[in-house]
Formats: C-alpha cells, sequence, structure tokens
C-alpha cells in the first residue's frame, strides 16, 4: 500500500520505518529540511534498538523515502498518517496545532480517496475537529478520518508495532475500515486482535491505558514509600501481588517515578478531559501528585544523609534517560534530580549509554559527563542510579570502591541484592527496602 506518514518523531519514524518493512511503499514527510537530508544519508536521529537495521534495509530497497514536500506525498499516498506532536501546555490540556494545521493544509491537496489517521496522541473529540477541517476545501467523500492510537514502549518499540497485542481502530465508515484491516492484517498473522470501535472510544483508550499504568507504577511507588517505614520489603510484596493472576506482573517495579514522552502528558490531558466533562477524576490528581514527590526521591535520600548543603560534595549519577534503551530525556527523574543537587551546592558527575549528548544541550559545563560508569564514580561521594540500563545490573564492586571516595549508593532502581551489597561494604539505600551498611 502507499502510505505518508507526516512528522518524524518518535512514533512517526517507527511507524513509517515498519509499515515498508512489511512492503509498502511509504514516504515520510517532515518540515525540518536539516533533518530529512539526514535520514535521506542514512542516519537515524534517535535511538531506538533494531531501528537502524530496518531503516537502512527499506531505504536501500526503496521502500522508505524522506521530503518536506507535503503535497508530492499527498499525491502518492492513499493513506495518510498524523504523527505530529501533541506537547501539553501550561493547563495540562494537548496542543493540537500541529495537527490541526495539517489538516487544513491536506484540506487543499487531497484530490482522491484517502484515509487520513490520527496516531498521535489526541484528546476525545480530535476526530472530529480534524474532519471538519478536512471538509473546508474537500467533498466529504473523498476522505475518512481514522483514529489508530499508538502503543509503543520505548526501548522495544520496533517489536511493539511488528508484533502487537492489539491493534486498535476508530472508524465509523465500512470503507476506511477495510482500508485499515488490509494494512495491518501482516501485523496480526499470530492471532492478536484488531479491535474496531467508534473514534471517540479509540481516543479514549489511548489515554485509558497510559493512565492506568501510570497510576499501577504510581500505586507500587505509595507502596515501597510505606515499606520504608514500616519494614516490610518492596520486592517481596510486588512478587506477592503479581503472582495474582488478576494483577499480573507487569508494572509493578517501584523506583523514581515515571516520566517520558507518553505518560506525564496523556495523564495531564485525560485530568483536564475529565474537567471539561465537570468530573473531578481525583485518582489522576493523586497520580501526578505522587509522581511529581517521586521524582526527588534520590536527591531526598543524599540531603537526609548529607544534609540540605552539599557544598564541596561530589554525586555520580548513572542514567539519565528515563528508562534504558533509549536516549530520550523528557520528563526523565535524573532531570529533577541533577537540578536539586547543583541548586544544593554539589558537584554531578553524570553517565548514560545513550542519552548524555541530549543532556548536554540543557546543563552544558554545570555537569561533568563521563565516558563509562566507572569514570563518573571518581572522586564521588555517592553515587544515585536512575535508569536501569542493563550495563549497571552486573559492575565491579571493586572498582567501584577503588574509584568512589566513599562507598555510598542510593539505587532508584533497586537493581542489587541487599546481601551482596553487605558482603561487598557499601553503604546502601534502595527503594522500598531496608537500609544497609
Amino acid at each position: 500500500m502507499k502510505i505518508a506518514v507526516v512528522g518524524t518523531g518518535y512514533v512517526g519514524l517507527v511507524t513509517g520505518t515498519c509499515f515498508a518493512e512489511t512492503g509498502n511503499e511509504v514516504i515520510c514527510v517532515d518540515i525540518d529540511a536539516k533533518k530529512v537530508e539526514r535520514m535521506r544519508q542514512g542516519d537515524v536521529p534517535i535511538y531506538e534498538p533494531d531501528l537502524d537495521v530496518l531503516f537502512a534495509r527499506n531505504q536501500k530497497q526503496g521502500r522508505l523515502k524522506f521530503t518536506t514536500d507535503l503535497q508530492s506525498a499527498v499525491d502518492h499516498a492513499e493513506i495518510i498518517f498524523l504523527a505530529l506532536p501533541t506537547p501539553p501546555g501550561d493547563d495540562g490540556q494537548a496542543d493540537l496545532k500541529y495537527i490541526l494545521g495539517v489538516a487544513k493544509d491536506l484540506s487543499g491537496m487531497i484530490s482522491k480517496y484517502t484515509v487520513v489517521v490520527d496516531k498521535s496522541t489526541v484528546p476525545v473529540g480530535t476526530g472530529e475537529r480534524v474532519h471538519a477541517a478536512l471538509a473546508e476545501k474537500l467533498d466529504t467523500d473523498l476522505f475518512d478520518v481514522v483514529s489508530n492510537p499508538e502503543f509503543l514502549r520505548e526501548g522495544v518499540a520496533v517489536d511493539d508495532f511488528l508484533k502487537p497485542d492489539r491493534v486498535v481502530i476508530g472508524t465509523e465508515s465500512e470503507k476506511a475500515e477495510e482500508v485499515m484491516r488490509r494494512l495491518y492484517e501482516p501485523f496480526v498473522r499470530s492471532g492478536n486482535p484488531i479491535i474496531f470501535m467508534d473514534i471517540r472510544s479509540a481516543e479514549m483508550t489511548k489515554y485509558a491505558a497510559n493512565s492506568y499504568l501510570a497510576t499501577r507504577i504510581t500505586f507500587m511507588n505509595e507502596i515501597a514509600n510505606l515499606c520504608e517505614q514500616t519494614g516490610a520489603d518492596v520486592d517481596a510484596v510486588r512478587k506477592g501481588m503479581g503472582s495474582d493472576t488478576r494483577i499480573g506482573k507487569r508494572f509493578l517495579f517501584p523506583g523514581v517515578g515515571y516520566g517520558g514522552s507518553c505518560f506525564p502528558k496523556d495523564v495531564q490531558a485525560l485530568a483536564h478531559t475529565a474537567g471539561q466533562y465537570d468530573y473531578n477524576f481525583k485518582i489522576l490528581d493523586a497520580v501526578m501528585d505522587v509522581n511529581t514527590r517521586q521524582r526527588f526521591r534520590i536527591a531526598d535520600k543524599i540531603e537526609a544523609y548529607f544534609g540540605d548543603d552539599l557544598k564541596g560534595k561530589t554525586v555520580s549519577l548513572w542514567g539519565l534517560a528515563f528508562k534504558p534503551n533509549t536516549d530520550d530525556i523528557r520528563e526523565a527523574p535524573a532531570l529533577y534530580t541533577i537540578d536539586r543537587l547543583l541548586a544544593a551546592g554539589a558537584n554531578v558527575r553524570a553517565f548514560d549509554p545513550e542519552a548524555m549528548d541530549n543532556v548536554k544541550e540543557l546543563y552544558g559545563d554545570k555537569v561533568t559527563f563521563c565516558g563509562d560508569q566507572y569514570e563518573a564514580l571518581q572522586g564521588a561521594d555517592c553515587l544515585g542510579i536512575m535508569t536501569e540500563w542493563s550495563v549497571f545490573r552486573t559492575p565491579s564492586f571493586d572498582r567501584m570502591k577503588e574509584a568512589m571516595a566513599a562507598p555510598i549508593i542510593f539505587d532508584g532502581r533497586n537493581l542489587y541484592d541487599l546481601r551482596r551489597m553487605v558482603e561487598a561494604g557499601f553503604y546502601y539505600d534502595s527503594i522500598g527496602r531496608s537500609k544497609v551498611g
């Protein structure tokens, strides 16, 4: 099938590349000419495992192309995906100016029947607004609007796209339903469902799913904080809970709060939608409040140990991305930790396998960025672990002790066994477990 993807951010680039991988002819459109030229030269602008391999293969074989010319992409396409940013405003409402702006542009460009798909995460009712924008200059027989929310986890997004748990399609058009069914059938050959519903329900499904997962994480963070007060062990509690088939094991790991491009803004947006309908969504308000506090959990622990004045102290941070296997630092807990440490007068040395360039743009020489995790420990009075990269899971504790001024670890991801840390001779303070050392 002939596809155009408007927007080459995280969702757009994964979407376009994976559709090309199943034999479709894909043109990706972006207004950033320098970025388009980079991609034409084979440079993938984001880090996502396995994306570079698919990107190179499909570009080489001519199925994946890039342009700044929206009209040429429209002329090519029978399906147009809108994968544009929907950043939150000051009130938490998703900003739809990019999506509605492109929809207005498309209204003057489409000349044959085309399915226009909202791939971005958008509030309930956006499909109708996109339809109205397209209908300004178009006969409604020439297009259908579809909602097709993405459920990609950064770090495993390629696998999620190629082998989805489910595909959600929102449409009231039988013609558009058939087009979308043909497009997605190669991805669900193992029997996972394509679920068709109305557009508003599809839009709500995305927000409901992400907000529920954010709530699970937040609930476990509250349990972990209570475990620290009561002397319980959150790892044992998590295993006891997760073995209940009604609950399940996933998204029950405590830590320093959720971040990234989806959960924070989606929870805010759903809460804003509730407010528009005069509904007091108390759970979401609590989730946002708890997550805001949880982001500072490691900074709290460091200041509780050393005092509020950290002048003269050197703090090493392992991990800057909001989760492993991505370079995404949007709403990353590490950034809130850095701000707090710098404000308290600490020197910060940091290492992350992929995200350091992005963080350098924010902090410059205020933070010392290091070549590996052991270099980051040189002279450190303590270590804060912010992201659970695999390279941090089995370090040499002897090398760590040699490099550090003091063997003190504050672990925001619960990477290490408590008994092992006692044996290694560290003071070790993690999330929802007893302090040791």
